[in-house]
């Protein structure tokens, strides 16, 4: 199994990385997590020969805004997106025209999965849950080729993150907050939190991104993450685009 990084910001693309998309390569299925603008890349590491799950936390913009280039690729066995309820209601608004080109004039099939009513559909072991944010957002569990990853964006800690992360040789965590930053009224994580949260769930490895695009400018700002929740959960990386993982 191999982890990229397609885009690894919050909020807005920057100089230094996209808004968040992530793709796991496994031997049957290539799975990607949220469709932010770094998705465009997607087809520089996949070849559209095998099931393209699609995995969406939520539906704010910097999560979705890269689907609108789903017409430069080719997915020949499909693509399946998996979202939460009111998924085909709210993705049916955006794909559409003006707006876009429309899931079903895509020269491949392209299928809406409503979560959880549609989790049997999915031919691997999927779990999801609500996390907390301002808005509902789902996180995610997978276990494919003897490995699980986690992946809980956008959310503030609880104990639905813990369940799903809890074991996983992967935990992909947010971290748009800066080092001892909080906000109860936009729940997010801050270095600190990710890495007690991983600590916590007993995760093998951690990586952590969406990060905030205006509390990270710089590169260096994610050193600093990286090197604050390292003193908490020693096994953790500060992702960043085209940055790859193999488990």
């Amino acid at each position: 199994m191999d982890i990229v990084f397609l885009g690894t910001n919050g909020w807005y693309d920057t100089a230094i990385a996209n808004a968040i998309s992530v793709l796991v390569r496994t031997r049957k299925y290539d799975i990607v997590f949220d469709a932010g603008n770094g998705i465009y890349k997607l087809d520089r590491y996949i070849d559209g020969r095998k099931p393209v799950y699609l995995f969406l936390s939520h539906f704010h913009l910097d999560h979705i805004t890269g689907l609108h280039t789903l017409l430069k690729f080719n997915f020949r066995k499909g693509l399946f997106i998996c979202a939460g309820k009111g998924a085909r209601k709210h993705l049916g608004a955006i794909l559409r025209r003006p707006f876009t080109v429309p899931l079903k004039d895509l020269k491949y099939r392209a299928e809406i999965l409503e979560l959880p009513a549609r989790l049997a559909d999915i031919p691997f072991k999927c779990s999801c849950l609500p996390l907390v944010h301002a808005d509902p957002v789902l996180g995610y569990r997978l276990e494919l080729d003897g490995r699980t990853v986690a992946f809980c964006t956008d959310t503030g800690p609880c104990a639905n993150a813990v369940e799903l992360a809890r074991g996983a040789d992967l935990l992909i965590s947010e971290c748009a907050h800066r080092p001892g930053e909080e906000n109860p009224g936009w729940p997010h994580m801050n270095p600190e939190s990710a890495a007690a949260f991983a600590a916590e769930a007993g995760v093998g490895r951690l990586a952590l991104v969406h990060f905030g695009a205006d509390r990270y400018p710089a590169m260096k700002d994610r050193e600093r993450a990286e090197k604050i929740a390292r003193k908490i959960f020693k096994n953790t990386a500060a992702a960043r685009d085209g940055m790859k993982l193999s488990l």
